[in-house]
């Protein structure tokens, strides 16, 4: 998989990046000695992990005017996003290795209900945003829940300095955030109606985020107490086969359906607009390029200065993120454990294996599918060594991985100020809807499913 970006790309070293590392450590190890906080609203309650603590202090340094943080600097820190999303994969392999013969035991009902989760987003919750002008954002808001693995496939495809990407952030702080509450309120009115097999529900309560699926399971056990067990169970596996087809079929299917989707809606609308030439988020745009020779040069050169993309040598990149990863892992552990240390090593030869197959490859299998795949196969039982790698990386937090990648997200969203204003209340109906879509939509087919295989 290529990016498709034509952005020029400048190489940053060591004195470009340690700024931000030392600001990224400093909020990290604040925010997850915070944890998280809890705040009731009566009909459920709102959870702030340090996660979202994490992105909003970023923020906040980002655009604050007291000592402004360099275009350069918010470009590093989308530059190491770009790197610890290939992290966030990993431990996320080794979380599906182990569930792996559960997903071989899945019957034909619970494996086809996956459609609604994996498509029932693109289906209508896109051409929403697409009705409210989100824009680029539209494809990565929207391709899916957006969950930890969206922000690794729109990465490496978009690039994390891209619209799609910033899309993937403002439905992903959104699903956290209100996700839980409102599926609860979702779930209770659709049980309430006895329309549905609970089994059916529970397997549409599966759409790839632990919070959202026990709260949605917990409104249908409220319908159907005397099924707990059943609605439980079902709803864990849903939710386990949601997480590991997820990966592939984001990759291979739901984004490139989102994105052609998306051009195929948008396409008359590009046709009636003068073409532009892309200059990238905050940059100058040319249309206002002075009309001399040589004044007219240097303004091409300073949009593309501005419009430049930032990457970092890979051993850089991950020697910080070793460091921020670290640190954070251990204050969420309340301790020093050499597990973790283990951890971090396995994930990094396996991030380098990705990397590396990636580019023997050309891209045609990237490096998020080499990762997720020998991840998933290394930490499964049929490996020799299985137990012990699953065991090894399981010690590192995986929400402290999160915490990281979101902090350098915070931290290189100042120069997208303007982008997000422009999401800004958007996100809020097409969230309901994508999450509406999914539940719905899954327990539709799971319901037929059920009916047609028992």
């Amino acid at each position: 998989m290529t990016r498709t970006t034509a952005r020029p790309v400048t190489t940053a070293g060591t004195r470009e990046a340690w700024p931000i590392a030392l600001l990224a450590l400093v909020i990290t190890l604040v925010v997850q000695f915070i944890g998280s906080a809890q705040i009731d609203i009566g009909i459920g309650a709102i959870v702030i992990f340090p996660m979202v603590w994490g992105l909003l202090a970023g923020l906040l340094v980002s655009v604050q005017r007291l000592t402004p943080l360099g275009l350069d600097l918010q470009k590093v820190a989308a530059a190491l996003v770009g790197v610890s999303v290939m992290l966030l994969v990993a431990r996320l392999a080794f979380n599906i290795g182990p569930s792996l013969p559960v997903l071989l035991q899945a019957g034909p009902a619970l494996l086809l209900q996956e459609v609604g989760h994996l498509l029932g987003t693109v289906a209508l919750a896109l051409p929403l945003a697409v009705l409210l002008r989100m824009g680029g954002a539209t494809v990565g808001a929207t391709f899916s829940l957006d969950r930890e693995p969206s922000f690794a496939m729109v990465s490496e495809k978009y690039g994390p300095d891209s619209d799609q990407y910033r899309g993937v952030l403002a439905m992903y702080v959104f699903g956290t955030m209100f996700g839980a509450v409102y599926i609860t309120l979702l779930t209770s009115l659709v049980a309430n109606w006895k329309i549905f097999d609970p089994l059916a529900l529970a397997m549409g309560a599966g759409v790839g985020s632990g919070s959202m699926m026990a709260a949605s399971a917990a409104s249908i056990v409220a319908a159907y107490p005397a099924d707990e067990e059943a609605i439980l169970a079902m709803a864990a596996v849903s939710n386990l086969i949601t997480t590991v087809l997820g990966v592939y079929v984001g990759i291979y299917l739901s984004l490139p359906l989102a994105d052609r989707f998306y051009r195929l809606l948008t396409r008359r609308r590009e046709r009636a607009t003068p073409a532009a030439v892309p200059v990238g988020a905050g940059a100058p745009s040319t249309e206002a390029a002075p009309a001399g020779t040589e004044e007219n040069r240097r303004f091409r050169e300073a949009v593309a200065a501005s419009s430049a993309e930032v990457r970092l040598p890979l051993w850089l990149s991950l020697g910080i993120l070793t460091v921020l990863g670290l640190g954070t892992a251990f204050v969420a552990a309340k301790a020093f454990d050499g597990r973790i240390v283990a951890g971090y090593a396995i994930m990094l030869a396996l991030v380098l294996l990705g990397s590396l197959l990636a580019r023997l490859t050309r891209g045609r299998v990237s490096a998020i599918v080499w990762i997720t795949t020998i991840g998933a196969y290394v930490s499964s039982p049929w490996f020799f060594a299985g137990d012990a790698l699953a065991e090894a990386v399981a010690a590192v937090d995986f929400l402290s991985i999160a915490t990281v990648m979101l902090t350098l997200a915070g931290l290189s969203l100042g120069k997208d100020l303007p982008l997000l204003r422009n999401i800004g209340w958007k996100i809020v109906p097409v969230g309901l809807v994508a999450i509406t879509a999914s539940f719905l939509l899954s327990a539709v087919v799971a319901e037929f499913a059920l009916g047609f295989w028992g």
